[in-house]
């Protein structure tokens, strides 16, 4: 079967505003769909609900597959060395040092290795938890405006990294105010269902 996340008829309530309603979507292996509207029209909240971190108001999440997530938490320990602190996460998604470290050339932070986390730019952080996603092998990417903070360079590292998984038979979830100029790219605008 090619669909890995279903999400069926779901509702979503943040504080006391109903965010959606009767949102059904499904990301089937290849896919990649971009969540698009304003700040406050529920893009986060919809990551999340797809993630499990959520639970819906109403209706069903599906999920198929592992997910990975990045959000603005890079979940990287600020005191340990990059390549240190992603080994820390790859045996946690049981995956070895070789495949961190070929994501960390993937996304040009091999000579960061040894560079504590805190003293890492945003934009390296950001690259820091896209080798956490690539490296995870987990088929469904939730990403959460992984962008921000990124330079043309490293958009279009981000970019080709998307690409290579949907080649490969993952599916992404995208959160972003910008398309990022992916190929091929479903478009869902929750600030038109508000």
């Amino acid at each position: 079967m090619s669909e890995l996340l279903r999400l069926d008829k779901v509702a979503c309530i943040r504080g006391d505003r109903l965010l959606f309603e009767k949102l059904s979507l499904t990301l089937d292996r290849g896919n990649a769909l971009w969540l698009r509207g304003p700040n406050g029209a529920g893009k986060s909240s919809l990551i999340r609900l797809a993630a499990g971190l959520l639970r819906p108001a109403a209706g069903s999440v599906e999920r198929r597959e592992r997910c990975a997530l990045i959000d603005e938490a890079a979940a990287l320990d600020p005191e340990l060395p990059l390549r240190r602190a992603l080994y820390f996460w790859a045996r946690i998604d049981t995956v070895d040092g070789h495949t961190v470290d070929r994501a960390m050339e993937e996304m040009a932070l091999g000579p960061l290795s040894e560079v504590p986390v805190a003293m890492l730019s945003t934009g390296q952080r950001k690259r820091a938890a896209m080798v956490r996603i690539i490296a995870s092998g987990a088929p469904i990417w939730l990403l959460d405006e992984p962008a921000n903070g990124m330079d043309d360079a490293a958009q279009a590292r981000l970019v080709a990294a998307i690409a290579r998984h949907r080649a490969n038979g993952g599916a992404v979830l995208l959160a972003s105010h910008f398309a990022l100029g992916i190929n091929d790219l479903t478009e869902l605008d929750l600030g038109a269902l508000a």
